[in-house]
């Protein structure tokens, strides 16, 4: 799911969860839900990283015995080490999204719901996620990805929707839906960027002969490399 902020991607993703009620129409979901929806959310940040583990997990509907039998499994991927056994108050952003997500991919959920908590991880373990998902996917999972970065959003999913203003304006196969919001994202961009060089011209580039006077003046004191016109242009 793509569109810019404030078109309704995270407000959809909290109705297919049930944290919110729809005005109209009805919402109907086949599966059990996991989803890693805000920062933080479901933790107590009183409680450790384990004592969270369990508490979060027996919200997805994971039974005391399941969790033991996993939770080795989950303190791996969330790598974290002794912070497991501090309080999640004293975590960075990083910390909280690699437990939650950890607790959130090892419950085998039917459906996964990820809203842009991934931005937060590191490279590493961005990677690691988007291998756990694409595994979870080949095993049936249905997996609802909410992000800006338009890479993961190619190489993850198969099927895209492109959210503006809290209506559809597109769905379909998602590099297609991708190349679409792009496309859109530029054209707006090179609109605003018009708008401001008119209402605020002086941040037009400088007078081309003030620009030449001031590199032979650099160049002859040895501060820059030789320029040339194309370079200027560029």
């Amino acid at each position: 799911i793509i569109g810019r902020n404030g078109s309704g991607k995270s407000t959809l993703l909290q109705l297919v969860c049930g944290t919110l009620s729809p005005t109209s129409g009805s919402v109907k979901v086949n599966g059990r839900i996991a989803a890693l929806l805000e920062l933080g959310a479901g933790f107590n940040p009183d409680f450790t990283g384990r004592e969270n583990v369990f508490m979060n997990a027996a919200v997805l509907g994971l039974s005391r015995e399941e969790v033991e039998e996993r939770f080795d499994n989950i303190a791996s991927f969330a790598d974290i080490g002794q912070f497991i056994e501090q309080p999640v108050k004293t975590y960075s952003s990083g910390m909280y999204v690699r437990l939650a997500f950890a607790v959130n991919i090892m419950s085998t959920p039917g459906i996964m719901i990820v809203d842009e908590a991934l931005a937060v991880g590191d490279m590493n373990f961005q990677a690691k996620c988007m291998t756990a998902l694409t595994r979870i996917q080949e095993r049936g999972t249905t997996v609802l990805f909410v992000s800006h970065d338009i890479g993961a959003l190619r190489s993850l999913c198969s099927q895209g929707v492109y959210l503006e203003h809290g209506t559809v304006r597109a769905i379909g196969k998602a590099p297609d839906i991708a190349e679409q919001y792009i496309k859109t994202m530029r054209e707006e961009m090179n609109a605003e960027h018009r708008k401001f060089i008119r209402e605020a011209p002086e941040f037009e580039p400088e007078n081309k002969g003030v620009k030449e006077e001031a590199a032979q003046s650099q160049e002859k004191n040895g501060a820059v490399l030789k320029r040339s016109d194309e370079f200027d242009k560029r």
